[in-house]
């Protein structure tokens, strides 16, 4: 098996992906944040002293998800389309689902692009409310799906 991030003296490389097709390419990506029940209504009803932490954190992801390809070495810049983060409220197990949705027309995919934002957003979400809740837990950063290419249409069962 080829290696494709290898060059011929055994270390990394960005793939050339200049014979590739143009193509539409989406992703979707998630991560949840768990905390504990006073610090969900906190940031449900914007009560955190350092402000309104959905539109923060929402901010940070699309702002990862741009700087991607200064943040994964082997990752390509890319002319993104769209980027939209939503976030789930969880009100049973006090947890914050985030969704992040990247899109481009490109030669390349968007999956690390979509995992990053997700990441950032819940980063952030820890940053702005750990003073209330340093127990926060971020936890199943994953693919959900993708779409374009030549690997072709790919879906996780998350729920």
């Amino acid at each position: 098996m080829e290696l494709t991030h290898i060059n011929e003296q055994g270390r990394g490389q960005m793939v050339d992906v200049s014979q590739k097709d143009v193509t539409s390419r989406v992703a979707s990506a998630q991560a949840i944040i768990h905390m504990n029940e006073k610090t969900f209504h906190a940031i449900s009803n914007k009560e955190i002293k350092k402000g309104d932490v959905l539109s923060v954190a929402q901010v940070a992801g699309i702002q990862a998800v741009k700087k991607t390809s200064d943040l994964i070495p082997m990752s390509h810049p890319l002319l993104l389309t769209s980027i939209n983060i939503l976030f789930y409220e969880d009100e049973k197990s006090h947890s914050i689902r985030i969704v992040c949705t990247v899109s481009c027309e490109g030669k390349t995919g968007v999956e690390m692009e979509a995992l990053t934002g997700a990441s950032i957003s819940a980063l952030t979400i820890y940053d702005m409310a750990k003073a209330m809740d340093p127990s926060m837990k971020i936890t199943d950063i994953i693919l959900i799906e993708k779409k374009g290419g030549k690997s072709g249409h790919y879906v996780r069962n998350v729920l």
